[in-house]
């Protein structure tokens, strides 16, 4: 019997590699979508920067605006856009799941491997909070900066990943004519099935 979730991440895995290869400039940028607690959507594009059976994982300050809202509603929507695929229109990748938090040690071994300026700039950020102007950021940057000269930048402690659990994966696969092909893997009382959509 094929294992469903096996033969999902598979398929992601190859669009993923066809996308790299195509020469996307930014084949894992998704667009991220969570609901705040008044119910109002809200989209941003996010890289994503792992992933495996357990889901896909992004990094963001847990008090931005997504981190606020996945701490009152931990669920949310993932969407991939790939153009330019070899034999194929273009292809989208939906998936929505339930949200967790990554443990200590992957945030620490992915802070680990970020360019320092990216590190002092996590530090740096209040992000998604008013700012008065840009040479205040650059102040708190170059502050940080000093704070930590000629030693290793730690990760803040509001700074981490979220992995997004899957529940559905659907392939969507641009035609002529918009006679597109779905493919729709969805979890429904913990087991995975596999069915065709109309586009």
């Amino acid at each position: 019997m094929t294992d469903l979730h096996t033969e999902a991440l598979t398929t992601f895995t190859s669009l993923l590699a066809e996308a790299k290869a195509a020469g996307d400039p930014e084949p894992t940028a998704m667009t991220l979508a969570t609901v705040a607690r008044n119910g109002r959507p809200s989209a941003r594009t996010v890289l994503l920067k792992a992933f495996d059976a357990r889901g896909f994982v992004f990094y963001t300050n847990f008090e931005s605006r997504k981190g606020r809202q996945l701490a009152i509603n931990p669920q949310a929507a993932l969407l991939f856009l790939w153009k330019g695929l070899r034999g194929k229109e273009h292809v989208q990748v939906k998936i929505e799941g339930t949200v967790e938090p990554v443990s200590a040690a992957e945030a620490d071994a992915y802070f680990a491997s970020r360019p320092r300026p990216s590190q002092i700039g996590a530090w740096a950020s209040l992000q998604s909070q008013t700012l008065d102007s840009r040479e205040t950021f650059e102040a708190r940057c170059a502050s940080f900066d000093r704070e930590y000269e000629g030693r290793d930048v730690p990760r803040p402690p509001h700074w981490s990943g979220f992995r997004v659990v899957p529940e559905l994966i659907e392939f969507w696969y641009g035609a002529k004519f918009r006679l597109h092909e779905r493919q729709r893997y969805e979890r429904v009382d913990g087991v995975w099935n596999r069915r065709m959509l109309y586009p």
